[in-house]
């Protein structure tokens, strides 16, 4: 299994605890994907893709030039993607679309429970749901009745009470318009202790970490193989490309390059704070932000920042969520350690997850963008059941990378 981060653990623990000889391949001994750096959020009513005409719409007054969370740093580069997403909005895709991801979404939380049951840490999740706020009370009359007419899936939702909105005064400059509470949505207690604690039980199951870069893959005798950095030739009965936004270019071996990119987004977290320990997840909607309290301090993350990968951050999007959380008075001390990551995205926001035609050996498990902490769990009993020869909990054509090649020729990223 190549790739480390929260989909590849959990894929190499469920194949360890089913008694398959697993070796977890990546170079870093502490997590910095986008799994570490996400919102902690399991987010099971985000039901519908971001690939819609609404989303589309949307765009330009969500733009960062003015004010908004959506910045395009590269336009020329990703102008291909852009053609295939507004493709994939079309409303027969999207349905289809909105259809395939509410199936997984309908089995995250359980997933994620079962999860740490099996490895004796259900202090590790929250299933306690989240809270969208507004400030304005014309965005929360017009929010709210988006919310109303949004699939969100097996999740629940009602309005606030305004004893519910009373709690935020001592913790807000300003008291809330108004606000939803979500239910059937959780948390993880702790991100970085996640990934630590399904590392160590891989390890304790018996599981091998091998400290190592993948430099490129290629195919023998029909078979594919893993190529490392010092030129060691690495093969097995299963070969797993779990890498995140370098999964597009270890593919890229088998095929086309699969329409892959790194939709970057940031956070800041302040150790010292007075946010209470029991809130759930909070959306400021209106700032595109999502402050969730950790065992590890409070994060704010945002923004949907199109770049390449290896563009250097833009300071500018950690003063914008030091603004936010300064005009929304959250009671934090400092200025907080910022993060950038990059979340693997495909077109028509929905994972590639299955088994590929180019070689008989491989398999993938890639492209989660915003929900790979929430789909992790369940990714991985779907890949489990595959390399056991079991049939799959759901049906995976939605999922299969061939959807890109069948109608569009070659792949452009």
């Amino acid at each position: 299994m190549i790739g480390a981060g929260i989909v590849g653990l959990t894929i190499a623990l469920r194949l360890r605890q089913a008694g398959v000889r697993a070796t977890l391949v990546d170079p870093a001994a502490v997590p910095a994907s986008a799994s570490y750096g996400n919102a902690g959020h399991i987010a099971t009513e985000q039901v519908e893709p971001l690939a819609s005409w609404a989303t589309i719409r949307s765009a330009p007054r969500r733009l960062f030039a003015f004010g908004g969370a959506l910045d395009v740093r590269d336009v020329v580069t990703f102008a291909p993607w852009m053609a295939r997403f507004a493709h994939a909005a079309s409303p027969a895709k999207f349905a289809a679309g909105r259809m395939a991801l509410g199936g997984l979404l309908s089995r995250a939380l359980p997933a994620w429970q079962a999860l740490v049951d099996d490895i004796e840490r259900p202090d590790l999740l929250h299933a306690r749901g989240h809270t969208v706020l507004w400030q304005s009370p014309d965005v929360a009359r017009r929010q709210r009745a988006a919310w109303m007419a949004t699939d969100i899936g097996n999740t629940r939702v009602r309005d606030l009470a305004a004893s519910e909105l009373d709690a935020y005064d001592d913790l807000l400059s300003h008291r809330p318009a108004g606000g939803l509470r979500f239910s059937a949505t959780g948390q993880v207690a702790d991100v970085g202790e996640v990934m630590q604690a399904l590392q160590a039980s891989f390890v304790a199951a018996g599981g091998e970490l091998l400290r190592a870069r993948v430099a490129t893959m290629a195919i023998e005798r029909g078979r594919a193989i893993a190529v490392l950095e010092d030129g060691q030739r690495l093969g097995a009965d299963i070969v797993l490309v779990a890498a995140g936004v370098a999964s597009a270019d270890l593919m890229a071996a088998f095929g086309p390059r699969p329409p892959l990119i790194a939709e970057r987004g940031y956070h800041v977290q302040w150790p010292q704070h007075d946010w209470p320990s029991d809130m759930p997840p909070v959306v400021f909607e209106e700032r595109s932000m999502i402050v969730t309290r950790f065992r590890g301090g409070l994060r704010a993350a945002s923004f949907v920042e199109f770049a390449r990968a290896r563009t250097p951050a833009d300071p500018r999007k950690w003063a914008a969520l030091r603004r936010h959380v300064a005009a929304l008075g959250l009671p934090v001390c400092g200025d907080g350690d910022t993060w950038m990551g990059a979340r693997p995205t495909l077109p028509d926001y929905l994972p590639a997850i299955g088994r590929s035609q180019a070689a008989s050996n491989l398999m993938y498990a890639f492209g989660h963008q915003h929900l790979g902490l929430t789909l992790a769990p369940v990714t991985s009993e779907i890949i489990a059941a595959l390399v056991t020869g079991q049939e799959p909990p759901m049906s995976l054509a939605a999922f299969d990378l061939q959807r890109f090649h069948r109608n569009h020729g070659a792949t452009h990223a």
